[in-house]
């Protein structure tokens, strides 16, 4: 188990440093003024390319948009669980393990989003609302693939049934592939940003993974 958990902090870590690379290369590699109002955009040219493959469709954004309010209950109800626990049990360190350091999870994801929208990567391929807002990394595709595999983690801890499990598990693995497939789709990103979105939450995810199983009860 050692080892095992001693790869997965490595694969975790590999996956970070993925994102890092491809996050500074998008900022030297064929960069070009293809965006609006003149924003600079690296890796012009594939790009531009998917972009003008996939045009843009405002109502898949819209619907995805509104989507990205389901990870977002999944992040209050698990931490609606961890304060019944905490209210129960009387101690913050009586929380189960996995929830505590889901809380800490939650935290750092948000603080990475904070952060891109300070120091901007690169901006939409288009204006919404008629402001050119942040795009990288894809904030819904991060969000997305971070709750998510997260919530199947603790529902395989949590469901018995293996039917259900696999259900459950079914179900929100469709929703990722779809918000995923339908942010890029819809034109609001650049394919950059759903790439770096993807390299990031899967580091996180598996850093979180990696964390969880040092818990030793």
């Amino acid at each position: 188990m050692k080892k095992e958990n001693q790869r997965n902090f490595c694969i975790a870590t590999c996956m970070l440093f993925a994102f890092f690379l491809w996050t500074a290369t998008i900022q030297f590699i064929d960069v070009q003024t293809i965006g609006p109002q003149g924003s600079s955009v690296g890796f012009a040219t594939l790009n531009g390319f998917v972009h003008n493959l996939t045009g843009v469709h405002m109502s898949l954004y819209a619907i995805t948009d509104w989507l990205g309010l389901v990870p977002l209950a999944f992040v209050m109800g698990f931490a609606l669980l961890g304060l019944v626990q905490w209210i129960k049990r009387k101690y913050l360190l009586k929380v189960d393990y996995s929830i505590l350091v889901l809380g800490g999870f939650y935290i750092v994801v948000m603080a990475v989003y904070v952060l891109f929208e300070v120091f901007v990567v690169n901006y939409r391929p288009v204006l919404i609302g008629g402001i050119l807002e942040a795009s990288y990394p894809s904030s819904t595709t991060m969000l997305v693939m971070c709750v998510m595999p997260t919530a199947i983690m603790q529902f395989n801890a949590r469901i018995k049934n293996n039917i259900l499990k696999r259900f459950v598990a079914s179900a929100i693995t469709a929703f990722v592939v779809f918000m995923v497939i339908g942010r890029l789709l819809s034109g609001v990103h650049w394919f950059t940003d759903i790439i770096g979105g993807a390299l990031l939450s899967a580091g996180l995810v598996l850093m979180y993974r990696a964390i969880i199983r040092l818990e030793v009860r």
